[in-house]
């Protein structure tokens, strides 16, 4: 008897935050002085995906 080939399962890839582009971390500026001027930037957390870098179920 000749043996039946199974199917090759393919592995399900979430897909990538649309806020983050899936890095989990994004640019916050950074603000200083009486008015609040901005002067570079530095990395926060996705709070769209809390920082898993997967888009969230809706």
């Amino acid at each position: 008897m000749v043996t039946r080939k199974t199917a090759k399962t393919v592995p399900v890839v979430p897909d990538p935050c649309p806020v983050c582009k899936g890095t989990g971390d994004v640019p916050r500026t950074v603000h200083v002085g009486r008015k609040r001027r901005p002067v570079g930037e530095q990395s926060g957390i996705c709070l769209h995906c809390l920082g898993t870098g997967e888009a969230p179920a809706e």
